[in-house]
């Protein structure tokens, strides 16, 4: 591809998201963080899915919030996939190919996946008739960490998509100074099956001591605020909704304590603890509500919920915010509960998701990147390591944080007073399906022996 020195006569912008463009790329003038986007995307078959209105914002500071509309606008601008090699590597197939003008039928071809629907493997997310080739919204996110992309590895080093096992031993062992802007994004990465037959290996010696530390740092125990009802006793929306509010506040309390014992909490000053906390809590909750209280909340919250009966005008009133949010907490509900989350994968997922470099007011951004990748690695190796025949495994369960934070964005447009009817629907409906299922268990996270 055609790059130019960084002349100050010639600092031309990127025409997908504003940055500094570094040459020609694919037939237009583009920066290299969308150059590789587009690439990425194209060679990977890649399905996204806004959860807006398909018209996101795109600029260096907000080009990662929405993957879908990103990638929208390279075709849109020009950006010619005829122009990727089709190994890969480096360099493109045609430099003489300029910036092609495409129909808005084909875009949508490609944005749908019907052009790559022959050669993609199916990617399921549910065992209920709830598949989803694309990846989950990741539009309620302040930003998508890069992150690593091998799938698969075993004893000795096997290169995957450009990188080794060598480059995970690094970044679990050092703090990484440089940014790897080729890593491709955490929310937009997919399982590519089929690569190499799963091979049994060894835990890197690196990753179980980080794990338990992790696993450590969590309060396992039973929550304490009371859920026992009487039977024959009506519970009005009042009393549900002030259970609600004392359940939010004991786990807010532990996320609070978790933060306390993480085994790199001396790394950060409080200022961005706090920040991170503010812009992460409903997420955190929602995600041990899903996992490691998962019993108790479809369990005896959902008998609470069943003794609650609603007006006829609250079931009307009911808003579309409402019913989005019930439906993909469903829908997350049913994953969670086919992947049957361990607590090691749990401790894992809650780190990832807590260190997000991209919100804003953090000072310290490096360090948070750098830890959030050392996690990354951290649960890729243990998942790989403990169900080395689900190779789709461990991108599965790291797609699940962009609906939870999309599920938790949406959540604070639902009133109050419809959070009570919000929660008995949902509970009565995860309660009923698990009825359904052949092996009748609650989604406990469960843990791992031997390790």
């Amino acid at each position: 591809m055609d790059t130019w020195e960084d002349d100050p006569a010639d600092q031309r912008t990127c025409l997908i998201c504003g940055d500094r463009a570094t040459g020609l790329h694919y037939g237009i003038i583009s920066c290299e963080g969308c150059k590789g986007f587009f690439k990425r995307s194209i060679c990977n078959k890649r399905v996204y899915r806004c959860s807006r209105d398909k018209n996101c914002e795109m600029s260096r500071k907000q080009r990662n919030r929405c993957q879908y509309c990103r990638l929208l606008k390279c075709l849109q601008m020009g950006m010619n996939r005829k122009a990727i090699r089709e190994d890969g590597m480096p360099g493109g197939r045609n430099k003489s190919i300029g910036p092609v003008q495409i129909t808005e039928e084909e875009i949508e071809r490609i944005m749908s996946g019907q052009e790559f629907k022959e050669d993609a493997p199916e990617h399921t997310w549910g065992n209920n008739g709830d598949s989803d080739h694309s990846s989950p919204s990741n539009g309620a996110s302040e930003g998508n960490q890069p992150s690593p992309a091998s799938t698969l590895s075993s004893n000795r080093s096997v290169e995957m998509n450009g990188y080794t096992a060598a480059l995970r031993d690094q970044y679990i062992n050092t703090s990484m100074s440089t940014h790897y802007q080729l890593l491709p994004h955490l929310f937009s990465y997919a399982a590519q099956s089929g690569l190499l037959a799963p091979q049994p290996r060894s835990l890197y010696p690196q990753s179980h001591p980080l794990v338990l530390q992790l696993v450590a740092a969590e309060d396992l125990a039973p929550l304490a605020t009371p859920m026992l009802i009487e039977d024959g006793y009506k519970v009005t929306q009042v009393e549900l909704f002030a259970l609600l509010c004392r359940l939010a506040d004991e786990l807010l309390f532990r996320q609070i304590s978790w933060i306390k014992k993480l085994p790199f909490f001396c790394e950060l000053s409080i200022e961005d603890y706090t920040c991170l906390l503010s812009s992460t809590w409903q997420e955190l909750i929602l995600l041990s509500c899903l996992t490691i209280y998962s019993a108790q909340i479809f369990g005896d919250l959902a008998d609470v919920t069943a003794k609650y009966t609603p007006s006829d005008d609250e079931l009307q009133g009911f808003s579309e915010d409402g019913m989005e949010v019930m439906e993909r907490l469903i829908y997350l509900f049913r994953k969670f509960h086919q992947l049957k989350i361990s607590n090691e994968e749990y401790a894992c997922m809650k780190a990832i998701n807590f260190l997000n470099q991209d919100i804003r007011g953090l000072s310290n951004t490096s360090q948070l990147e750098q830890l959030n990748k050392r996690y990354w690695y951290v649960c890729q190796d243990y998942t790989e390591y403990k169900y080395p025949h689900q190779p789709k495994r461990f991108p599965e369960i790291l797609m699940c944080l962009p609906e939870i934070r999309c599920i938790a964005g949406k959540l604070v447009n639902v009133p109050l007073e419809q959070l009570p009817l919000l929660f008995k629907a949902v509970l009565h409906s995860c309660k009923s399906s698990l009825a359904s299922y052949r092996t009748g268990p609650l989604p406990c996270v469960t843990t791992s022996a031997g390790n």
